[in-house]
């Protein structure tokens, strides 16, 4: 069975950042991409209290936890209601993440948005204090291509589009999905010295 490998880039970058896991709404399941990525980046997961009745405050505690354990600066992984987590983090911790790929945000703001997710609404528009790259598809059933794209003009992040790619998900088929790691291969290629003198600076 072909493995998932990471990138040339990417795992020259694991001796300078650590990656951390954020899943969205339900967590991810272990034939989802993030648990792959998970295990051939040898990253860890953000352990949330509840990954199913999602509240802003505890996600956002969990991944504090998380980057709190961390000895690099780290790069978040995160998919979709886990990329409005890290912008809501962001505004509290600007300075404690080096660097995040943002795949497949989720619209808190949707007509037909859950109720479990209105916790999350609005969405931060803020601009990252750190490089992010934004995955989004141009099918996304929980995210629109309009609204895609202003979240990351918002937030300052560079955005590649994904051809119909659905929510980029167990569902649509992304489940290794070994050409993600490219993406990550260019996240970090953006990353320079200044993003990882914040986070060191953070940890002081």
């Amino acid at each position: 069975m072909l493995q998932s490998r990471p990138a040339p880039g990417v795992t020259l970058a694991a001796n300078r950042f650590e990656f951390l896991i954020q899943p969205g709404w339900n967590d991810s399941s272990p034939e989802h991409w993030q648990s792959h990525w998970q295990q051939c980046l040898g990253a860890r997961r953000v352990a949330n209290r509840d990954w199913h009745l999602p509240r802003c405050e505890d996600w956002l505690a969990g991944l504090h936890a998380a980057l709190a354990q961390a000895e690099k600066p780290v790069i978040v992984v995160a998919h979709s209601l886990g990329c409005i987590a890290v912008a809501h983090y962001a505004r509290l911790y600007p300075q404690a993440i080096a660097g995040a790929l943002l795949v497949a945000p989720a619209d808190v703001e949707r007509e037909d948005a859950p109720s479990a997710l209105l916790d999350f609404a609005p969405a931060p528009h803020a601009a990252l204090p750190f490089s992010a790259l934004v995955l989004a598809s141009t099918n996304d059933p929980f995210c629109r291509s309009m609204r895609a794209k202003a979240l990351a003009d918002s937030w300052g992040a560079r955005l590649e589009w994904l051809e119909q790619a659905g929510h980029v998900n167990v569902a649509s088929g992304h489940q290794k999905w070994p050409e993600g790691l490219a993406y990550l291969a260019k996240l970090v290629s953006l990353l320079g010295q200044d993003g990882e003198a914040r986070a060191l600076t953070a940890r002081a």
